[in-house]
């Protein structure tokens, strides 16, 4: 089942949460480094529970994590794990926090190399599924196989975030051709 069909079987109000993501995130190229470290973010803290649950929090986290900028999160110290571990609006996750703050730290790195984020992503780019997790799991912390995976879907580094028969795929396709490519190598 694709996640297009996944959402008219959901709850009301789940469905009108998921809807507005589907629609005009989900699949759709990040360009700004800070966006795409909160969509990782997002991932990473997504492990072991729902989608619903994360989307219900974004907005919690995006003031919880200072707008999700890449600069401010790499200089947290212990005040603001802590602060982070004792905010109910998050994930209150060790793990994950400090993914996040060393996520940030790396991504510094990267972008001083390849001048930002996602120019390291492109530089990257295609690749299979496997090849992208082990290349994030040697670069970042706490990305395992379905983060990796739901991660680039979601940000349109690989295909399969909307079937061929969903309204949004020829939205998606027009922002980004070169993924009408990669659904037919996919």
């Amino acid at each position: 089942m694709s996640y297009c069909e996944a959402i008219n079987g959901m709850k009301p109000d789940d469905k009108a949460l998921h809807k507005i993501y589907h629609d005009q995130q989900y699949g759709f190229p990040i360009h700004n480094d800070n966006e795409l470290f909160c969509r990782l973010i997002l991932e990473i803290n997504q492990a072991g529970l729902s989608w619903t649950t994360i989307l219900k929090k974004q907005e919690n986290f995006r003031k919880a994590y200072h707008g999700f900028d890449i600069k401010k999160i790499a200089a947290y110290k212990k005040k603001d794990e802590l602060r982070l571990l004792s905010d109910a609006g998050i994930i209150r996750n060790r793990l994950k926090v400090n993914a996040a703050i060393e996520n940030a730290k790396t991504i510094l790195s990267l972008q001083k190399e390849f001048g930002s984020f996602k120019k390291w992503l492109d530089h990257h780019h295609p690749r299979s599924r496997e090849e992208w997790t082990r290349l994030f799991k040697t670069t970042f912390r706490f990305t395992g196989g379905e983060i990796v995976n739901e991660f680039l879907v979601s940000t349109g580094y690989l295909p399969g975030a909307h079937a061929a028969s969903c309204p949004v795929y020829k939205k998606v396709l027009k922002t980004n051709p070169a993924w009408k490519v990669k659904q037919k190598n996919a």
